[in-house]
C-alpha cells in the first residue's frame, strides 16, 4: 500500500514543486512505483514533466467532482515507473463549486483510495495557500513535507503552516505525521541562509532533512524544458541532492518501524 506525502507550504516561491517533481523523479529511478498528484491550478508540475493537458481533457478537477476516475486522467511520463494526474485551469473553481458538497475535504482522499495500493509513494502537489484544496491533500496524506527557503521570516511561515497541520490532525486526519522540512535555494556563501538553517535544526531537531537543497542554474532552467533534474543534468548539483533526499526518504521508511525513524508527530 503507497504511502501519501503531501508537498506543501502557503508561500510561493519555496522550491515545493521543484521538490514534488524532483524527488518523485528520484524515488521512480530507484525503481518505487510513484504517482504524483498535481493538485495546483497552475499545473507546474505537469509541465515541469513535459505534460500538459489537452483541453477539454478531464484533469483532477474531474477526479474530484466525480465525473472521471483516476485511471481516466492518468499519465505516463519520460520516467519509468514515474505517473502524473494533471491539473488544469479549471481547478481553480473547485474550491468554490466544492464548498457546499458534503465531506468535500475527502475528495482527494476518496479518489486515491481507488488506485493507492498500485504505488510505493504517492506524491501531492499543493497550491500556495491553506484553502480548500490543500486541506484535502493533507486530509488524505500520511505525512507532510514542508520545504522552506531559507530567508527571512521562513520559520515564521513554518509555525503558521504548523498549526494549520495541528488543526488537520485533530479534526480530518488524527494519523497526519510530519515527514520532514526540507531547506531550500541555499546558499552557503550568505550569512543569513546559514543562521536560519541553523535555526531550524535547533527549533526542529528531529524533523530537518541532512541533505539541503541548494540555489542551482541547471535546477531552475529545467522546468523551462519540461524535465525534471535527472533528464535534464544528471550530473548537476542539484540532482545529486535530490537523489540523496529521495535515499533519505527510503532510509527513513526502513527505519519507521523502529527507534531510528525521523518521521515525528506533528509539533514535535
Amino acid at each position: 500500500m503507497g504511502r501519501i506525502i503531501t508537498v506543501a507550504n502557503q508561500k510561493g516561491g519555496v522550491g515545493k514543486t521543484t521538490t514534488a517533481v524532483n524527488l518523485s523523479a528520484s524515488l521512480a529511478v530507484a525503481e518505487k512505483r510513484v504517482l504524483l498528484v498535481d493538485l495546483d491550478p497552475q499545473a507546474n508540475a505537469g509541465s515541469g514533466l513535459g505534460i500538459r493537458a489537452k483541453d477539454g481533457e478531464s484533469t483532477i478537477y474531474e477526479a474530484l467532482l466525480g465525473t472521471a476516475t483516476p485511471r481516466d486522467i492518468l499519465k505516463s511520463t519520460e520516467i519509468r515507473y514515474l505517473d502524473l494526474l494533471p491539473s488544469g485551469r479549471n481547478l481553480v473553481g473547485a474550491e468554490i463549486e466544492l464548498v457546499n458538497e458534503m465531506a468535500r475535504e475527502f475528495r482527494l482522499r476518496r479518489t486515491l483510495e481507488k488506485i493507492k495500493a498500485e504505488y510505493d509513494y504517492i506524491f501531492i502537489d499543493c497550491p500556495p495557500s491553506l484553502g480548500l484544496l490543500t486541506v484535502n491533500a493533507l486530509a488524505a496524506a500520511d505525512s507532510v513535507l514542508i520545504p522552506i527557503q531559507c530567508e527571512y521570516y521562513a520559520l515564521e511561515g513554518l509555525t503558521q503552516l504548523l498549526n494549520t497541520v495541528r488543526l488537520i490532525q485533530k479534526n480530518l486526519n488524527a494519523d497526519l505525521s510530519l515527514e520532514g522540512v526540507l531547506l531550500t535555494m541555499y546558499d552557503q556563501r550568505l550569512n543569513l541562509c546559514r543562521q536560519v538553517a541553523e535555526e531550524a535544526r535547533a527549533h526542529f531537531p528531529e524533523s530537518v532533512f541532512e541533505v539541503v537543497i541548494p540555489r542551482n542554474v541547471r535546477l531552475s532552467e529545467a522546468p523551462s524544458f519540461g524535465k525534471p533534474i535527472l533528464l535534464y543534468d544528471v550530473t548537476c548539483l542539484g540532482a545529486r541532492c535530490y537523489l540523496k533526499l529521495a535515499r533519505e526518504v527510503i532510509e527513513n521508511d526502513e527505519a519507521s518501524t523502529g527507534a531510528g525513524s525521523r518521521r515525528t508527530a506533528v509539533g514535535q
